[in-house]
């Protein structure tokens, strides 16, 4: 038999009759057993006196006459073994309780903060950029960023690290919260903390972690986050001024070069920054998604990408959403694929459609500080370089459904695709409301 309600496995119940001293004999239970997961185990109990006696045929059997207090006959011998092995159980899980509890007292929420980073990647398979984030937000306080001279804070470890995570209070969260607030930390922020320390006291509250009682974060209040700013995006002539801006290497940094191999070099990677943004306009892809665009992805006389591949962390993954798509080119995003693979070197299947000098991977921060000099240069308004896919999808949303509109950005929902949709009005949208409000001239008498 098997108990059920309990944080163990038993099975296999046999009762067995032994002899023993001065003519008597005794019932004697086993079963198997298996806690936490761990290997079968045979557990052995004696139940009491037996009421039987040697069948002589190596056997045994009842004996004659009603069982006295004390004796068990068989019926009472299997109840009995039954309440054993729930005795047993019962004691299986003061046990795993008790265990628990002192590893909850004993372990730190950095300890626990640690772990479940560990369990996020390996078995729940997050992302390497998710990872960095969340690992960003569990520093120590006063570690120098990668760049610059900035450290960093730290506010979770120094607020809760050395503390047993199971003496974490909803009452201390609440007042680590508030204590963001009037830090100055935007709403999005205080929540991204927030968001982070309910993750890790949730997975500490899990059996195979620390069992914790409750969640300590749940009853905190969320801060309420202002609404997205409005889409601002570049129309079609000011990206293409963008792109020339950049053909032309206005977006460098300028340095006196005579060497021709240099400059040559120089003129490729000033053509190929104007396609690979104009590439980002006019299909509307994420900077990772580009970057890893190989000529064997690319269907020039199909007018077709294929997207089955993005950017985390420096990492090729899956795109964002977990799937590949097709995207249809228009003919300014055929015509800009073409002239890149016009050049020389760098066009075979394996090849990256943006490439290096050397023929590798283009750094993504590289790529934004030029787009960033080639906006000033060509005398645009600051925009993010993800604004080119924003103004991709907003500039489809106004000849197509909003259906198209996700595939070909490649949302997985619909209601991600709304903003784009309403971005900016349609011109057949103005010309209606014109003739709403067009003057009319009096007419004759």
């Amino acid at each position: 038999m098997a108990l059920v309600g309990q944080p163990c496995e038993q099975t296999n119940l046999v009762l067995r009759v032994r002899s023993g001293a001065a003519g008597k004999s005794y019932w004697d239970a086993q079963w198997r057993y298996r806690a936490d997961g761990a290997d079968w185990t045979l557990k052995k109990r004696r139940i009491g006196l037996a009421w039987q006696e040697p069948d002589g045929a190596g056997g045994w059997r009842k004996r004659r006459g009603r069982c006295p207090d004390g004796w068990l006959d068989e019926r009472a011998a299997h109840l009995a073994a039954v309440a054993a092995m729930e005795e047993h159980a019962r004691e299986l899980t003061r046990t795993a309780e008790e265990r628990a509890r002192a590893a909850a007292a004993e372990k730190t929420v950095r300890a626990l903060a640690h772990e479940w980073l560990t369990w996020l990647e390996d078995v729940w398979g997050a992302k390497p950029s998710t990872i960095k984030d969340y690992g960003f937000l569990l520093r120590e306080p006063g570690v120098p960023y990668t760049r610059g001279t900035k450290v960093s804070a730290g506010r979770i470890m120094r607020a809760f690290g050395d503390r047993p995570a199971s003496d974490v209070t909803t009452r201390e969260v609440s007042r680590f919260l508030r204590s963001l607030d009037t830090e100055g930390l935007t709403a999005r922020n205080v929540n991204k903390h927030r968001e982070v320390l309910s993750a890790i006291f949730a997975y500490g509250c899990r059996a195979d972690s620390l069992a914790l009682a409750a969640n300590p974060v749940d009853r905190t209040d969320k801060r309420r986050q202002p609404p997205p700013a409005a889409l601002d995006y570049y129309e079609v002539d000011e990206v293409e001024a963008l792109a020339t801006a950049c053909e032309r290497g206005q977006h460098r940094i300028i340095r006196t070069v005579t060497d021709e191999a240099e400059l040559a070099a120089r003129a490729f990677e000033d053509r190929q920054d104007a396609e690979a943004f104009r590439l980002l306009f006019y299909t509307g892809l994420r900077l990772g998604e580009m970057l890893t665009l190989r000529w064997a992805d690319v269907d020039l006389e199909g007018r077709l990408l294929f997207v089955r591949r993005g950017l985390s962390a420096g990492e090729e993954r899956l795109p964002k959403g977990g799937r590949a798509r097709f995207v249809p080119l228009s003919t300014p995003a055929l015509e800009a694929l073409k002239r890149l693979h016009s050049r020389d070197d760098f066009v075979a299947d394996e090849d990256y459609v943006i490439a290096n000098r050397f023929g590798r991977r283009l750094d993504p921060s590289a790529l934004r500080r030029r787009y960033k000099r080639g906006c000033v240069a060509a005398g645009l308004r600051p925009v993010r370089l993800h604004g080119l896919r924003h103004a991709a999808g907003s500039l489809v949303a106004r000849t197509a459904d909003p259906v198209f509109v996700r595939d070909f950005l490649g949302h997985a929902k619909l209601s991600t695709t709304d903003r784009y949709v309403s971005a900016k009005a349609r011109p057949e949208e103005l010309e209606r409301l014109d003739r709403a409000f067009a003057r009319h001239a009096p007419e004759d008498d």
